[in-house]
């Protein structure tokens, strides 16, 4: 088949969009494309090394020297803040014979030196000592090799593209307004916890996307997340009313609210149609709509940036393919999405508070990070339980309700952007919809 069809990137290309011909609009995705090596090999190439990626925040590397790494689609990346105060991307990668530079996944440096021959890196990249190199060779051609990277609200998303799409400056002129208020670039690191969920990337980003088992799949988080999320009026059912009806209440304050200080909260979104889906909007959080406490109250005793209202519900970000962000008026938590193989994904939780809180007189961690903590493990639970049914050879796509409007969403611009990078277009005439 590889003789007649070309390289192994194009036999796998055929194969994925095969499978996508036969999905059925509306429904979840066949299960090979949750589990198959050779699928997983093409999107990693037609979308994790093409599309922007969230990488972190300005937060992780506040002084020149901080660096963070981030490990996607075969690649290490490198973000460093330079001497200049310039937050930077470039190859993890020696240009001498390709070590390593740095293998912690954070640290400070003065300059950047591989481990293996010596050789010296500035913060700018460019190369300051190789030992025992002719004087003949320009060094100046040795630095290391740069990875696009742009900052969205104290953002950060970096794309492997040779030539990167311009769609993220399109999306942060419009979100830009939302996050700027929250001053990540005033803030710093309360906690950072690695999961690894034994399922599909896809099916990480799927279960986040609907609140359809909230109600009693996250008992701590439907403390202040109102379990009507996503549903309209005639979708609510009767038991949840009375929430329902406290969370209209909640909405219309928080909107008030918003307008008298000049804070954005509309929802926008384009979950579809573009490169970098997103969609952001802000919301309330039930009981004292503070932050995510078992009562709603705040958590954090200084608040972010410049804003002095605590009620101000929860921000959320959401970009495809691998993040999402909540922004409070107390802290920020933000969540990436690797993947590690068809049945593996890393999913990076990261809480930022005021750079003037102090641990253990403004804030607790344990407190701070204990929603989303057991949160993640109940997802975790939802997602291998998922993965393994995926898998199983009984299965077969179900439809999705009107509560998992914003998966199917996630699916279409999945397909989409598959089809768009395969240059083959669907035999439906585009993507479903």
């Amino acid at each position: 088949m590889t003789e007649l069809l070309g390289d192994p990137a194009t036999v796998r290309r055929t194969s994925i969009l095969d499978h996508l011909d036969r999905r059925t609009p509306g429904h979840s995705l066949p299960g090979v494309l949750y589990t198959d090596p050779e699928v997983f090999a093409s999107e990693i190439e037609l979308l994790w090394r093409r599309r922007w990626l969230f990488v972190g925040t300005v937060a992780e590397v506040p002084e020149p020297g901080d660096y963070l790494t981030f490990d996607v689609a075969g690649s290490s990346v490198l973000v460093i803040r330079d001497d200049d105060e310039q937050v930077r991307a470039f190859h993890n990668v020696c240009r001498h014979r390709g070590s390593r530079l740095v293998t912690a996944g954070q640290g400070s440096v003065g300059n950047l030196v591989c481990g293996y021959h010596s050789w010296t890196y500035a913060t700018d990249g460019s190369l300051r000592y190789a030992p025992q190199l002719s004087p003949s060779i320009d060094t100046t051609c040795l630095g290391l090799r740069p990875v696009a990277l742009r900052e969205v609200g104290g953002l950060l998303y970096c794309s492997l593209a040779d030539s990167p799409d311009d769609d993220l400056d399109a999306v942060a002129a419009q979100v830009r307004d939302y996050l700027t208020p929250h001053r990540l670039d005033r803030a710093k690191v309360a906690a950072q916890v690695d999961l690894v969920e034994e399922g599909n990337w896809k099916l990480v980003m799927e279960n986040n996307r609907e609140c359809y088992h909230c109600e009693g799949g996250h008992p701590e988080l439907t403390c202040t997340f109102f379990p009507t999320w996503g549903l309209r009026e005639d979708q609510v059912p009767e038991r949840l009313r009375g929430d329902h009806d406290r969370y209209l209440l909640a909405e219309a304050d928080l909107a008030r609210r918003c307008d008298e200080l000049g804070i954005p909260h509309r929802l926008l979104e384009d979950l579809v149609g573009r490169p970098l889906g997103f969609r952001i909007q802000r919301e309330p959080l039930d009981g004292a709509g503070e932050s995510f406490s078992p009562d709603g109250s705040r958590l954090v005793g200084r608040l972010l940036g410049d804003l002095a209202d605590p009620r101000l519900g929860r921000c959320t970000f959401h970009t495809q393919p691998n993040a999402w962000i909540h922004l409070l008026a107390d802290h920020v938590v933000t969540f990436s999405v690797t993947p590690i193989s068809p049945d593996r994904t890393l999913v990076r939780s990261t809480w930022l508070v005021s750079a003037d809180a102090v641990e253990g007189v403004d804030y607790d961690v344990e407190s701070l990070t204990a929603v989303w903590r057991a949160t993640n493990a109940q997802d975790a639970v939802f997602v291998r339980n998922t993965q393994l049914g995926v898998a199983d050879p009984a299965y077969v796509p179900g439809p999705y309700n009107e509560a998992e409007r914003q998966v199917d969403d996630f699916v279409r611009w999945y397909e989409a952007q598959i089809r768009s990078e395969a240059r083959i277009p669907s035999p439906r005439g585009g993507s479903d919809g």
